[in-house]
């Protein structure tokens, strides 16, 4: 894991995302980009001059000023730097070989699915703050586009400070490729943590590896790992249980989907862990 990508604006939500994402980059010797969206300018104007709007799938945000447009964006660059600043990174145009933490700083014009769709591939993980449950516009938006334009890992934060990140981590193993995928993207934080904890809620009857065969590719990676097998009845609870009374602070998961229509397709497990439970949740969707 070397680029971790970050959409930044200056709200409370981003300065978590981006204290998070600072301290993993610390820890696994990453860079770090942040990105600020900027609206498309419309070419209508009206009488007290030119308006500037973000188009979501879930409806327009309010028309924004060009001056309001550029104090947006200068107030989140001011947020990124006193962050790089706050966690010894240091700001850099190109890339560059080096020990040190570097951080990139970059404004793109367009939508959060236009730009993450470009941006996000380039990267080797995205960080967001989960918005609220009931809540739309742009923090639904962004991580609607980090995790389904971007092809890449996407780590989903709490709004509120994490005590630790990746110390316990369980895994919800379902034999599919995408919870694969998604545990070949957390081995750099698999590879530091105390404790791994892999979890099936059911009979693993399905096409695919089984508990016992992660655990030994776990094993060539030289991670030790704990099974916990659940009954399959009530998978969501299962699985929390398990998260709780291990004391995890990360759950890894494949995110599944069963159309194009953005979170109208996600499946019921993923749906509930990104949109309504509180865990810090390592994704990806292939």
């Amino acid at each position: 894991m070397r680029v971790i990508l970050v959409p930044v604006a200056d709200r409370p939500e981003c300065l978590l995302a981006l204290d998070t994402a600072f301290d993993l980059a610390g820890r696994v010797s990453a860079n770090l980009v942040g990105c600020h969206v900027r609206p498309h300018r419309e070419e209508q104007r009206s009488s007290r001059g030119a308006k500037l709007t973000m188009l979501l799938e879930d409806g327009a945000l309010p028309n924004v000023s060009e001056t309001q447009a550029r104090l947006n964006s200068e107030n989140a660059r001011k947020v990124f730097v006193r962050m790089a600043q706050e966690h010894g990174a240091i700001m850099a145009r190109k890339p560059r070989r080096t020990d040190d933490v570097l951080a990139y700083w970059t404004e793109k014009v367009g939508t959060p699915e236009r730009v993450l769709g470009i941006l996000g591939p380039v990267a080797d993980c995205l960080v967001v703050s989960r918005p609220h449950a009931n809540g739309s516009g742009p923090a639904r938006a962004f991580m609607l586009a980090a995790l389904m334009d971007s092809g890449k890992p996407l780590l989903v934060l709490p709004q509120k400070p994490l005590a630790s990140l990746g110390q316990r981590v369980t895994i919800a193993w379902d034999q599919g490729a995408r919870a694969a995928s998604a545990v070949t993207a957390a081995l750099p934080l698999l590879a530091r943590a105390e404790q791994v904890n892999i979890v099936c809620c059911g009979p693993e009857n399905s096409p695919g590896p089984k508990m016992n065969q992660l655990q030994a590719y776990l094993r060539h990676w030289g991670i030790d790992s704990e099974t916990h097998r659940e009954r399959g009845h009530e998978e969501t609870t299962e699985l929390l249980g398990v998260y709780r009374d291990t004391n995890s602070d990360l759950l890894v998961m494949g995110a599944y989907s069963r159309g194009r229509l953005r979170e109208r397709i996600l499946g019921g497990m993923t749906h509930e862990m990104l949109f309504h439970s509180k865990l810090p949740i390592l994704t990806l969707h292939g």
